[in-house]
């Protein structure tokens, strides 16, 4: 009982410890950026692994085949993201025309007179709701943070190539007072509007190469499923070991089609130029 009581207060003394210093540093321990991030991809992860576990199980129980459980699992893991995403690029596209979007609500604010925290600070009720979250926790910052250092963990929060470059504009002019701000915003949301087009042309003529994919994968599923229902002595040729290294050939050759495709249907995005650890100053 001694040693479970001094574990609880040495448990209790070290949040107590990290509270204080995440209150000595002005930052939250946890943003609701970062938790609902968390709590999302924890529900995802979820969800994907007890499919795999799933499928794996079904494909040994009715088979007998440890090769083919491995490749049902590998396939439920793998397949939603070959096939399937869209709705992730239409969010990324939409993500990068909200951050367009919010450039040019801050351009206009600052042209009504409004100095540059009020300007971001006038945004937070009418932001697009693609990036609300993360310019409501920005705004909640500037109560015990600068300008400059609220910005730059808005940058690290929106993690777009996109947003860092109005993020970057806007830390100079937070720290240098630019002259010319509206007209340097403009053309930063104009920029931002061309990329948000441009990925839309590329989605379109990726199209062919998707559908194309679908076919070709629901036609092995649905010959394998006709094949084990219709004759499925024509399989027993993978119950042997040089079946199930065969199998895994096979299984071999699709991953690797899978990963061609996949990298082919991948856009490339420029890297993050502020993506660097900031000091506890709030500088980069």
């Amino acid at each position: 009982m001694t040693t479970l009581v001094f574990g609880a207060l040495v448990a209790g003394a070290a949040v107590g410890m990290l509270i204080m210093t995440a209150g000595l540093a002005g930052r939250p321990l946890f943003s609701p950026v970062d938790l609902d991030a968390v709590l999302a991809r924890s529900g995802r992860l979820l969800a994907r692994s007890t499919a795999v576990i799933a499928a794996a199980l079904f494909v040994l129980a009715a088979t007998g085949w440890i090769v083919g459980a491995v490749l049902a699992g590998a396939a439920v893991w793998v397949l939603p993201g070959i096939l399937g995403g869209k709705l992730a690029r239409e969010a990324a596209i939409g993500r990068t025309e909200a951050i367009a979007s919010w450039t040019e609500m801050i351009r206009d604010s600052i042209a009504a007179a409004s100095g540059l925290e009020e300007a971001i600070i006038a945004t937070a009720p009418v932001s697009p709701p693609a990036i609300g979250s993360e310019v409501r926790a920005m705004v909640h910052r500037l109560d015990h943070q600068r300008l400059p250092d609220a910005l730059i963990v808005f940058g690290n929060d929106l993690h777009h190539p996109s947003g860092d470059l109005v993020v970057a504009a806007l830390v100079i002019a937070a720290r240098m007072e630019a002259s010319d701000l509206s007209s340097l915003l403009s053309r930063l949301s104009e920029a931002i509007r061309g990329e948000a087009r441009m990925r839309i042309r590329v989605e379109v003529g990726r199209t062919r190469v998707r559908t194309a994919t679908k076919v070709i994968v629901g036609v092995v599923l649905a010959a394998i499923v006709f094949l084990a229902v219709v004759n499925g002595k024509y399989l027993e040729v993978y119950d042997s070991p040089g079946g199930q290294i065969m199998l895994a050939v096979i299984g071999g050759v699709f991953a690797l089609g899978g990963w061609l495709l996949t990298r082919m249907a991948a856009i490339d995005l420029p890297e993050r130029f502020t993506a660097r650890a900031v000091a506890p100053g709030g500088e980069v």
